[in-house]
């Protein structure tokens, strides 16, 4: 507005000058016909004068053209002026050319070129493109790193003021604590985190977020600028550094490598990527570029390698690992790029000339080395061709799918054809294979196998004949075709040895079956067995056709005695008792039994210690010293047993004796407290830490020692923790001699109180480098090991449990009568 009305004022100023001067005067706003160009203030009220042109005889007028958009008129006389108000932004430049004519409207002079030259005025105010702008930054992001833009527009002139935008956030919802965790670049609209929003931004707590954006012209730094507002909603994003999705990748690809497969992101841009990879491969067919798109090199066989596993990294310009790695999945995609494979160079296969049509004569499975259970890997077969053809084609059926093959017409006789070849093809989606079948036709099993004797006679053998000892050959024929189903012979024990201690072998070649002892022979057990053989095919017997007593026979096995050493009933014996069992305690006990029944002895061996005696007839352990569980908390001998006459064979076994613990060993100092000192004078009240301990087990000890001050006497310039025994001073006003303690402490058992006393002494001395120092001459009195050492042992029956309150009293302790032991010569 002010800038409005210092131009009407400029405008009157310039009519009174006009109207004093007039326009037929040569001045300021008149002269002669020549290129000008005029600064005209848009929004300015009509009919201005702008200039008055003269003209030179012959010349009588002017005529105006050019981008007048009727809004530009002149005057006969010369005067130029407009008729309406201009707006810069309809047409910011008129170009005008100004003729001067003579009396017949002929051009005398001109025309020349006239330029009007619209200034702005701030008449428009500024506008964002969206009332509303949706956008999303993740948790984490780099301060100060734009993440999206508003946008607002002014028509005014952007080379002055009144188009010049200045952008703020006026709102921000939720304001946390009034921390602003998002700023916005005041001339370009763009909107980027805080420090503190990088650190603190979490879309756990606050999913969004919501900012009113203002913008103003003027550059913002005028009261009359103009302003428009819109809503920014900002979505948080949890970080993005996590592992991709398993990938598949084809196999074989023809595509052009290196192949993009997959990608990881840091959240800010700047990180340094690479690969780890997990198997250590020779050639490791992958790689990633710096930014975070992960490639595969080359081809990939899943034949070769189905699947990869690999990390990806990120690092900062320092090397440094910016988070943990990601693991990558790769998983090879199979393509149909193997063909079918034939198991072997002839597939054999039999079938009796008996069998019925449909039989199953075998089931043919060629190869593929396509993925399994897809597509590329379901094979069919087919036969191409038979050879023979006799006595008929087609003989044979396979199914497609399974690759079952069966009897298609008849049954087939030997006479016919003993053999017939097959072609088959096979098959899968895209590729075929020729693979080839050979189908014998067998004897049917008429004849049953007969044995070349039926009693081998007696066969003596010693009960130690070494298991896996070939002890009889047996021999049976069978007169079907030979090495086929109907020939070959299996024989079987079917009496005579119900304990499997014999086996019979069979040599396919000559079908000698060879008996073995297959478990110890036994004189005590079976001295003498009647042992029966069957001879039998693997192939049933057709119909009519039995087994009968030729295919039976037998022989008597006699088991001479051997003398063998007893036996013990267990390889380890193992007993438990109380380490304070009395002596004399029967602990364990052990058995043996002689194989020949014969008495046994028994005796230890190994016993170093001297603990136990063994009853040399029944087995039975006792103790003959008091044993110590702290001295050796299993107590392991040997146990011989000894045949009584006889060769006097013995055996030996382990005998394992577990002590349990009982409260035996009272505590102790941990170590020798006799160098105990504290530098005089004190400044501060001081300290000094003992340990004490037991060589008992831990149930016994207590979950801690309780301390306490052992007199009354010790409480004004003394305390003791009650936990940690940490004896503490109370003030600092001490002699410089030396002081003698007692500290008292307790431990409760399942039935007992056990309170303990012990004395040393604590040297008050002037220290020299941290180093307790007295003139020589002066150290009497200077603690020693028999000083500091003494124990009160008192052993309280209580019937319940009591707690150490019972025993916190100074003085002599309430209800717990006291056993004094004095120990060395400066003991209390």
């Amino acid at each position: 507005i002010c800038d409005r009305v210092l131009h009407f004022i400029l405008l009157l100023l310039e009519s009174l000058i006009n109207s004093t001067t007039g326009y037929g005067q040569d001045g300021k706003f008149s002269g002669p016909l020549k290129p000008m160009t005029f600064p005209i203030f848009e929004g300015q009220e009509p009919s201005q004068v702008i200039y008055q042109f003269k003209a030179n005889p012959p010349a009588v007028s002017f005529e105006l053209t050019g981008e007048t958009d009727n809004i530009f008129k002149i005057q006969p006389d010369g005067l130029l002026y407009y008729v309406r108000a201009l707006d810069r932004e309809t047409r910011a430049t008129h170009n005008l050319q100004i003729a001067a004519l003579d009396a017949h409207g002929a051009t005398v002079e001109g025309p020349v070129p006239i330029t009007i030259e619209v200034k702005d005025i701030n008449d428009n105010r500024p506008m964002f493109l969206q009332s509303k702008y949706e956008g999303s930054v993740r948790q984490n992001s780099r301060p100060g790193k734009p993440f999206m833009y508003v946008n607002a527009t002014d028509l005014d002139d952007p080379a002055t003021p009144n188009g010049q935008l200045f952008y703020q956030i006026v709102i921000q919802l939720p304001n946390v604590n009034g921390v602003m965790y998002f700023q916005i670049n005041n001339k370009t609209g763009a909107i980027s985190l805080t420090r503190q929003g990088s650190q603190e931004l979490d879309p756990v707590k606050n999913p969004s977020y919501n900012l009113v954006v203002s913008v103003k012209d003027m550059g913002g730094q005028s009261e009359n600028s103009f302003s428009d507002t819109a809503s920014v909603d900002i979505t948080v994003k949890e970080n993005i550094w996590k592992a991709p999705e398993p990938v598949e990748v084809l196999e074989n690809s023809t595509d052009p490598h290196p192949l993009k497969i997959t990608q990881v992101r840091w959240n800010e841009p700047g990180a340094h990527y690479s690969l780890a990879d997990r198997d250590k491969l020779p050639i490791f067919p992958f790689s990633i570029d710096q930014e975070g798109d992960i490639y595969v090199t080359q081809p990939l066989d899943r034949e070769k390698k189905d699947s990869y596993i690999f990390y990806a990294t990120a690092k900062d310009e320092y090397g440094k690992p910016l988070a943990f790695p990601l693991e990558i999945h790769v998983k090879v995609k199979d393509i149909n790029d193997n063909p079918p494979t034939c198991p072997s160079p002839v597939t054999v296969f039999e079938v009796q000339e008996n069998e019925g049509l449909g039989s199953s004569i075998g089931t043919f499975t060629a190869l593929d080395m396509d993925e399994e259970n897809t597509i590329h890997s379901v094979l069919k077969y087919k036969i191409v061709s038979q050879t023979p053809q006799i006595p008929n084609d087609g003989l044979f059926l396979v199914e497609e799918y399974s690759g079952k093959f069966q009897l298609a017409k008849q049954s087939l006789k030997k006479q016919d054809a003993p053999q017939y070849n097959l072609t088959v093809e096979v098959s899968d989606q895209d590729f075929k294979t020729l693979c080839f079948v050979q189908i014998n036709v067998i004897d049917i099993n008429d004849q049953i196998p007969i044995f070349e004797k039926s009693d081998y006679g007696n066969l003596t053998l010693p009960e130690d004949t070494a298991v896996g000892t070939i002890i009889l050959t047996i021999q049976a024929t069978d007169d079907d075709e030979p090495f086929t189903g109907s020939s070959k012979i299996l024989y079987r024990i079917i009496q005579g040895d119900n304990e499997g201690r014999l086996g019979v072998d069979t040599d396919h070649h000559t079908n000698r079956g060879y008996v073995t002892i297959k478990k110890p022979l036994d004189f005590e057990t079976a001295a003498f067995s009647s042992i029966v053989f069957k001879a039998e095919n693997p192939e049933p017997l057709v119909s009519g056709v039995t087994y009968n007593a030729s295919s039976f026979a037998s022989f008597k096995l006699i088991v001479t005695d051997v003398n063998e050493a007893p036996v013990f009933s267990q390889d380890v014996f193992q007993a438990k008792v109380r380490e304070d069992v009395a002596v004399g305690t029967k602990v364990g006990n052990v058995t043996a039994w002689d194989p020949e029944g014969l008495a046994i002895s028994y005796s230890l061996t190994g016993d170093t210690r001297g603990w136990l005696k063994i009853d040399p007839g029944t087995g039975e352990i006792f103790s003959v010293a008091p044993l110590d569980r702290e001295a050796e908390s299993v107590y392991r001998v040997q146990v011989v047993a000894t045949e009584v006459g006889g060769s006097s064979l013995r055996s030996t076994s382990n005998f394992h004796l577990t002590l349990t613990d009982v409260n035996d060993n009272p505590p102790r100092l941990a170590k020798d407290y006799s160098g105990l000192f504290l530098c005089h004078p004190l400044s501060t009240p001081g300290s000094v830490i003992f340990e004490a301990t037991d060589d008992d087990q831990q149930s016994f000890r207590g979950p801690q020692f309780t301390f306490a001050l052992g007199s009354e006497t010790l409480q004004n310039d003394w305390e003791v923790s009650k936990i940690n025994g940490e004896l503490s001073t109370k003030h600092t006003d001490f002699e410089e001699r030396l002081y003698k303690i007692s500290i008292q402490f307790c431990i409760f058992t399942e039935f007992f109180v056990q309170i303990y006393l012990f004395c040393f002494s604590v040297t008050f001395c002037t220290c020299v480098d941290g180093k307790c120092f007295r003139p020589v001459g002066s150290q009497e009195g200077r603690p020693t090991v028999g000083m500091a050492v003494g124990i009160l042992l008192t052993t309280l029956l209580v019937i319940g449990r009591y707690s150490c309150s019972d025993v916190e009293m100074p003085g002599i302790l309430q209800n717990c009568p006291l056993y004094i032991f004095m120990t060395g010569p400066d003991s209390l």
